[in-house]
């Protein structure tokens, strides 16, 4: 079983962070998720530092009761089976299937369909293949893309049929190995976010094209994060959901330089499945 957490353990109610906004240029920005070709830029787009209160969700939580569905996050307690994320067939064998299961119950999805996961490490020597936190402001997909990403993952019929009900895509988020003391998840509680506040962005892979959306700085924005966090917790992040009628339809997050982090703090590790959930 998993249950919902804000509580443990506690600090500072907020702290002042700098977090890196877009500046909307009009032209659309672009990031490579490999090398590119000679005098492209790995990232392009202008983005700026804002100083931001990034308010503690264990002792000081958004008005009213905390969801996925009304600030488009959620942090639940549960100890994962797997212990070693090294193994690619494990976290597929092991962990996607406990994940599964943990989003429908957390979600009340009929059906649950992981389609990737990321390993992140804060560590300039990360192993191949592993990925550094992103200290961006993003959420990795957009209205256009979500939809997409069924007809990808699944069966052309199929897809279009489950098109018809709600769908939804979630990030289910949890640290590897120890506590996170450096480069935390700032979270945008959802209700704060404007349509005109998000921008389209093009991410490209070697083989395709996705979209995410960058964030433009609105003070109305309220940041949360949960210090401290344990691999025994987990985070879940709405990315997108067809749904309307007051449900939050997505989020932002980044990683960021938590100001009370440990001088010797260790490098930040992670994994991030992103899902489809059918309802």
């Amino acid at each position: 079983m998993s249950d919902i957490v804000i509580d443990t353990p506690a600090s500072a109610a907020s702290v002042q962070a700098e977090l890196n906004y877009l500046e909307f240029t009009g032209e659309k920005p672009v990031a490579y998720q490999y090398e590119p070709p000679p005098g492209v830029p790995k990232r392009s787009g202008v983005y700026r530092l804002h100083r931001v209160t990034v308010s503690n969700a264990r002792v000081a939580p958004p008005p009213g009761a905390l969801s996925l569905d009304r600030n488009g996050f959620e942090l639940h307690r549960h100890a994962s089976a797997l212990t070693d994320f090294s193994d690619p067939a494990k976290i597929e064998s092991v962990y996607y299937r406990e994940s599964e299961q943990l989003l429908k119950q957390a979600t009340g999805a009929r059906r649950v369909v992981v389609f990737d996961h990321t390993l992140r490490d804060g560590n300039a020597g990360r192993a191949e293949g592993v990925r550094e936190p992103v200290k961006y402001i993003h959420n990795d997909q957009t209205f256009v893309s979500g939809p997409r990403r069924v007809r990808d993952h699944l069966p052309a019929g199929e897809a279009e049929q489950l098109l018809l009900g709600r769908v939804a895509i979630v990030n289910l988020w949890r640290p590897i190995g120890e506590t996170v003391r450096s480069s935390p998840l700032a979270l945008c509680d959802s209700r704060s976010i404007a349509l005109n506040d998000v921008v389209a962005s093009d991410l490209v892979y070697p083989d395709k094209v996705g979209e995410t959306y960058a964030l433009v700085f609105n003070p109305r924005h309220r940041w949360y994060y949960f210090p401290n966090m344990t691999p025994d917790e987990f985070l879940l992040l709405k990315i997108y959901d067809s749904a309307g009628d007051g449900i939050a339809r997505l989020t932002a997050h980044t990683a960021f330089d938590d100001p009370t982090s440990p001088a010797d703090a260790p490098p930040r590790r992670s994994i991030e499945l992103r899902t489809l959930l059918f309802f």
